[in-house]
């Protein structure tokens, strides 16, 4: 049996948390997924911090992360974790409705393991992210801590 693994989902937009949780659930993999809507609370959560201080300490497979957000964007949430000697290994999959340039180039020039835009496509996006999920919470190996 595989052990399935924590998604961080950091996503302000209630419709696309909506689907993105659809789409994992085709693989059995939406209740392993924790949602945060800002870059602040995916900081908190993966530094055990605020309402996540009690929770059990380690990294999730993988986060799919949004770049435009409230509080702390993508990019910059992406920076935090390349910055941190805790957190610079976890996998990031931006997941994200920008085409911009300067979006891409940054997020490669940050480390990003992934740039994916979200299809506007329905089943597009569920097929998009229901591969993501498959990849980094199944078959991807985690670096070692």
């Amino acid at each position: 049996m595989i052990e399935l693994r924590t998604i961080l989902l950091a996503e302000d937009n209630p419709r696309d948390v909506e689907l993105t949780l659809i789409a994992l659930s085709e693989n059995n993999l939406a209740n392993h997924v924790v949602v945060v809507k800002d870059g602040v609370e995916a900081l908190e959560y993966l530094r055990c911090e605020g309402s996540f201080k009690l929770r059990k300490r380690g990294i999730p497979a993988v986060l799919l992360l949004d770049i435009k957000m409230p509080r702390m964007d993508g990019i910059e949430l992406l920076q935090e974790i390349r910055n941190d000697p805790v957190l610079k290994m976890l996998p990031v999959v931006m997941l994200t409705s920008s085409r911009e340039e300067p979006d891409l180039k940054k997020s490669y020039e940050l480390g990003v393991n992934a740039y994916v835009v979200k299809p506007v496509d329905f089943a597009k996006f569920i097929e998009a992210v229901k591969q993501i999920g498959i990849f980094w919470a199944l078959i991807n190996e985690m670096p070692p801590l």
